[in-house]
């Protein structure tokens, strides 16, 4: 196999190989308010219970509602909403009703306030799960309590944030299924 040649790199920069998933959409509410954010700092913790933690900057509008309510909604948008996302990310709830503004449409979630996106592929309802973090690294552990995915396509085209304005549109699929132990797959 062949090595590739290595560069020094700036260790600032390394999100751009390292970021963890898709890019979503995270809404929240709280009392009469409400508003979604773009977010691309989350990771899986653990399956059973579904834990997702999330990085979100306390200078974000969402962070409060988001702490003072306990949960959100993790959505799934795909790269037909691109602009939408971009849009989102460059702008702040405490200013415009990003709903409203960028044409989405909230739909009422079965377990928690947070409204759905209904133009996103899919909606993950959470709950707060571990708070020990958020006021030391803004790191939030939420509980995936409902799931909402659409049927098709099974693999949709995401975002996955690169740096600098530049995504990466999720790739062709390739299963070495056949190579895993089944009692290892879940």
């Amino acid at each position: 196999m062949k090595h590739p040649v290595k560069k020094d790199f700036p260790v600032s920069q390394v999100r751009r190989y390292l970021e963890p998933g898709p890019i979503v959409l995270v809404s929240s509410a709280l009392g009469e308010q409400r508003n979604v954010m773009t977010l691309g700092w989350h990771t899986v913790l653990e399956f059973s219970p579904s834990l997702v933690g999330l990085m979100i900057s306390a200078g974000n509008h969402s962070f409060s509602l988001i702490r003072d309510s306990a949960e959100c909604v993790i959505n799934l948008p795909t790269t037909a909403l691109t602009d939408i996302v971009v849009g989102i990310g460059n702008t702040t709830g405490a200013q415009i009703d990003k709903f409203a503004h960028f044409g989405l449409t909230p739909l009422k979630a079965d377990r928690v306030a947070a409204p759905l996106i209904a133009e996103c592929h899919a909606c993950f309802e959470c709950r707060l799960h571990e708070a020990a973090l958020v006021d030391s690294l803004n790191f939030f552990v939420f509980e995936v309590v409902k799931a909402h995915v659409a049927p098709t396509p099974k693999h949709p085209e995401t975002l996955h944030y690169r740096g600098d304005g530049s995504f990466m549109v999720s790739g062709k699929v390739i299963s070495r299924r056949g190579l895993f132990r089944p009692e290892m797959l879940d």
